[in-house]
C-alpha cells in the first residue's frame, strides 16, 4: 500500500447518513436522502490528510449485508470481493438510534480482514433517545477505531481552522491500518456438509471463501476467476441457507454481547416527539387516511401549478414557430426546422414543469422522513400483487405523467418490484390521456345528474381512473408469477428522525431528475417527432405533384391540409390499417389519429381537428359538433356513437400510446426488450377489450 496514496469504501445500511458524511469529507455534493436506494452507483472523491496523505473515498451504496438480495447490494459486495481494485480499507457508518442491525455489516467486514473504522452518526440525537454509548470500551472490544459524529451538523471545513469533528476524523483515519479487527464469523463444522475443503483456507481467509461459495450462483464467473475451486465443492441450497441464517444468529449474539457492555438506552430519558407522531401516521386507518389526504392535495397541486408554465413554455415554442414561418423561405428545411425538431424539442420542455414539481413534493416529503412512513404502510397492501410498499408513489404519480413516475421507481431496491412497477405504471391514467376523455366522454355521455348530485360524464371519468389502477394491479399480479426474482424479498425499512427539509438537497434531487429526462429519454423523442414529421408531409410520386398543383387549385387551406394528410405515407399507412381497426368500429380518420396518438396521446384530438377540416383548432365546441357529425362511410352510421365512443375510450385506456414513455423504459431498463414487450402487452389488452365492447354495443 502506497501510504500517500490510500483507497478507502465508505460503506452502511441505507439512512445512516454516509452520503452525507461523503460530502462533508470530500467536499463534493451529491443527493442526501432518508429514503432507501438514494445512492445507486460507485461515486468517488478526494482528500488529503495533514500529512500529505492522499485519501480516494468510495461512496458505496447502502446495504444491510455482504449477502445481496438486490441490485445495490450486489454493487458492494463485487467492490469488496471481486474488485481487481483493492480497497485498502473501510469506514463503516451506522447510525446511532440502529446501531445493533448496523453492526451485521460491520462484522462481516471485519471477517473479510479489510482495516475498518466505525463512525456512529446522528450522535446529536443521543440526548434526546435517551442513548449513551462508551466508545472506549466498544473500541477495545472491536479492536477497531470508533468515533461519534453528526454528520450532518459538522463542519465541511473543519481542517482549514483546524478544529471540528470533520478534522477529528481526518485525524484518525490512519489509525485504520494500525489495528487487527476482532474476528466474528462462526467457524461451523463445515465437514458435515462435505465442505470440509473450505477449511483448508483457500484463500487465507474462511469468511471470503465461504462469501465465494454461498454466492457462486450469482456470480459464477467472477467466482471461476477468483478461486475455481469452489465451485468444485457440492452446493445444497437447503443447506447454504440454515448455515447463513445460524450466521446471522450467532452474529447477533456476539453484537447483543458487546452493546450490553457498552451501549444503553434509558426511555425515561428519551425527548423526541417522532414515536408520538407516528402513533398517528402509522395508525392502520387514520395513517392510510392522511396519506391519501397528502397525496390527493400533491396531485391536485400538479395540476394546478404545472398549467400555467406548461402553457408559457407551449405559447414560446408556438410563437418561435410562427416567427420562423413568417421569416423563413416555405420548404422542406423550414418544416422539418419547425414541425420537426422545435416541435420535438417542445414534446420534451413541456414535461418540464411537471416533473419539477413532483419531484419537488416527493423529495420534500422524503427529506422530512415522511417517505418511509409511506412505504411501511402500503407494503402488505401490495404485496399478494407482486409490488412492494415503495411502488404506491411511482403508481400515484403516473396519474400527472408516466416518465416522472417511472423514474421514481428506482428507489426500490428489490429488482423484480421495481420492473413490474416500471412495466405497470403506464396503465394509471395520466394527464395526457384526458384530452381525449373529455372530448369522447362529451359526444357519448349525457351531461345529466344521477340522483340529482352525481355528474354522469364525471362518473365516467371516475371509472376511468379506477379502471387504470385496477389493470395496472392485475397486470402486476401476473407479471409476478411470470418474472423471476433474482433476489429473495427482505422488507428491511429504517424509520428516519423528522426533520425540517434541507433545500440544497432538494434542489440537487429536482435538477438531477430534469437532466435524466431531458438528455435521456428527450433525444428519443425529439429523433421520433422528426420521423412521425417527415412520414406526415412526405408521400408516394403523385403526392408532390398535388402538392403543387394544390397551391393554386384549392383555397381552403385546411382542406388542403386534410387531403394531404390523408394521401401522406402516414394518411396511407392509416387506410392500410383500416381493415384491421373497423371491427373495433373505426375508419381510416380515426385510424391516422391512433398512429399519431403512439407519439403522444393528446395529439389525437389535433389530428382530428386538421382532417375533419375545422377552421379553429383551438374550438372544441365546433370539434365536437363536426364529430358528432361524422358519418362512418362503411357502416352508413355515426362515426362516433356510444358503442365506438366507448370502444376508443377503452382502447385509449389501456394501449400504450406515449413514445416518451416508452424512451424512458428503455432508459430505465437499459435494453429495448420490455418497451417492445409492454407495447404489444398494452396494445393487445386495447385491442381485445375495445372490440368486445363495440360488437357488444353496437
Amino acid at each position: 500500500m502506497d501510504k500517500k496514496k490510500i483507497k478507502i469504501a465508505l460503506v452502511g445500511n441505507p439512512n445512516t447518513g454516509k452520503t452525507s458524511l461523503f460530502n462533508k469529507l470530500t467536499g463534493l455534493h451529491k443527493k442526501v436522502g432518508n429514503y432507501p436506494g438514494i445512492t445507486v452507483n460507485r461515486i468517488s472523491g478526494q482528500f488529503n490528510l495533514e500529512d500529505g496523505t492522499e485519501i480516494e473515498l468510495i461512496d458505496l451504496p447502502g446495504t444491510y449485508s455482504l449477502h445481496p438480495n438486490s441490485k445495490d447490494e450486489e454493487v458492494v459486495l463485487k467492490e469488496l470481493l471481486f474488485n481487481d481494485e483493492k480497497i485498502d480499507g473501510v469506514i463503516v457508518v451506522a447510525d446511532v438510534n440502529n446501531l445493533k442491525r448496523n453492526m451485521i455489516l460491520l462484522t462481516e467486514i471485519m471477517d473479510l480482514g479489510y482495516p475498518v473504522m466505525l463512525v456512529i452518526n446522528m450522535c446529536d440525537e443521543m440526548k434526546k433517545r435517551g442513548i449513551s454509548i462508551d466508545t472506549n470500551k466498544l473500541e477495545n472490544l472491536l479492536k477497531i477505531p470508533v468515533f461519534l459524529i453528526s454528520a450532518k451538523k459538522a463542519k465541511a471545513d473543519g481542517n482549514k481552522k483546524g478544529k471540528g469533528k470533520i478534522f477529528e476524523l481526518k485525524k484518525r483515519i490512519l489509525e485504520i491500518f494500525h489495528t487487527k479487527p476482532k474476528l466474528f464469523f462462526p467457524k461451523y463444522n463445515l465437514t458435515s456438509l462435505n465442505l470440509g475443503f473450505l477449511n483448508q483456507n483457500l484463500n487465507q481467509n474462511l469468511y471470503k471463501d465461504w462469501l465465494l461459495f454461498t454466492e457462486q450462483q450469482n456470480f459464477k464467473e467472477k467466482v471461476a476467476h477468483q478461486n475455481p475451486q469452489i465451485l468444485e465443492l457440492p452446493f445444497d441450497p437447503k443447506s447454504v441457507k440454515r448455515l447463513l441464517q445460524k450466521e446471522v444468529i450467532k452474529r447477533y449474539q456476539d453484537i447483543n454481547n458487546i452493546l450490553s457492555q457498552t451501549y444503553t438506552i434509558d426511555k425515561s430519558k428519551a425527548s423526541g416527539i417522532t414515536e408520538r407522531i407516528d402513533r398517528i401516521l402509522l395508525h392502520r386507518i387514520w395513517g392510510l387516511l392522511i396519506f391519501a389526504i397528502i397525496m390527493f392535495s400533491v396531485f391536485q397541486s400538479i395540476f394546478s401549478l404545472a398549467t400555467i408554465p406548461m402553457d408559457w413554455i407551449d405559447a414560446q415554442f408556438a410563437i418561435l414557430n410562427s416567427y420562423l414561418k413568417s421569416v423563413l423561405p416555405p420548404g422542406q428545411l423550414t418544416g422539418l426546422l419547425t414541425d420537426g425538431i422545435i416541435a420535438g424539442i417542445s414534446g420534451v420542455l413541456i414535461f418540464v414543469p411537471q416533473i419539477a414539481i413532483l419531484f419537488l413534493f416527493i423529495a420534500l416529503l422524503e427529506e422530512m422522513g415522511y417517505m418511509s412512513r409511506i412505504v411501511f404502510l402500503m407494503d402488505k397492501i401490495m404485496q399478494p400483487f407482486g409490488l412492494s410498499g415503495k411502488s404506491v408513489v411511482p403508481l400515484l404519480s403516473g396519474t400527472a405523467c408516466a416518465v416522472p413516475a417511472i423514474m421514481g421507481a428506482r428507489t426500490i431496491e428489490n429488482s423484480k418490484e421495481r420492473l413490474i412497477t416500471i412495466l405497470t405504471t403506464p396503465f394509471m391514467t395520466c394527464s395526457a390521456r384526458l384530452p381525449v376523455y373529455t372530448i369522447i366522454i362529451a359526444l357519448i355521455i349525457p351531461d345529466t345528474k344521477i340522483f340529482g348530485i352525481i355528474n354522469a360524464q364525471g362518473l365516467a371519468l371516475f371509472f376511468l381512473y379506477f379502471l387504470g389502477f385496477a389493470m395496472a394491479l392485475v397486470s402486476a399480479y401476473i407479471l409476478s408469477k411470470v418474472i423471476k426474482n433474482k433476489y429473495k424479498r427482505y422488507f428491511i425499512l429504517e424509520m428516519p428522525e423528522y426533520k425540517l427539509p434541507i433545500l440544497k438537497n432538494i434542489y440537487i434531487t429536482v435538477i438531477d431528475k430534469l437532466k435524466a429526462f431531458v438528455f435521456g429519454a428527450g433525444k428519443i423523442i425529439v429523433a421520433f417527432s422528426i420521423i412521425l414529421w417527415f412520414l406526415a408531409t412526405h408521400g408516394p410520386d403523385d403526392y408532390g405533384k398535388y402538392n403543387l398543383r394544390s397551391k393554386h387549385s384549392i383555397e381552403n387551406t385546411q382542406s388542403t391540409s386534410a387531403y394531404k394528410l390523408e394521401h401522406s405515407y402516414l394518411g396511407i399507412m392509416g387506410k392500410n390499417i383500416e381493415p384491421a381497426i373497423r371491427p373495433l368500429g373505426y375508419d381510416w380518420k380515426i385510424g391516422i389519429a391512433l398512429l399519431t396518438s403512439f407519439a403522444a396521446r393528446e395529439v389525437f384530438v389535433s389530428t382530428l381537428s386538421t382532417i375533419y377540416s375545422v377552421g379553429d383548432q383551438g374550438n372544441d365546441h365546433l370539434l365536437k359538433e363536426k364529430m358528432a357529425n361524422e358519418i362512418n362511410l362503411f357502416t352508413g352510421k355515426k362515426t362516433f356513437s356510444f358503442a365506438v365512443g366507448i370502444s376508443l375510450l377503452l382502447f385509449y385506456a389501456f394501449a400504450m400510446q406515449c413514445f416518451s414513455t416508452l424512451a424512458t423504459i428503455k432508459n430505465e431498463t437499459k435494453t429495448w426488450k420490455w418497451p417492445i414487450i409492454v407495447f404489444f402487452y398494452m396494445t393487445g389488452i386495447a385491442y381485445i377489450t375495445a372490440f368486445f365492447a363495440y360488437q357488444i354495443l353496437k
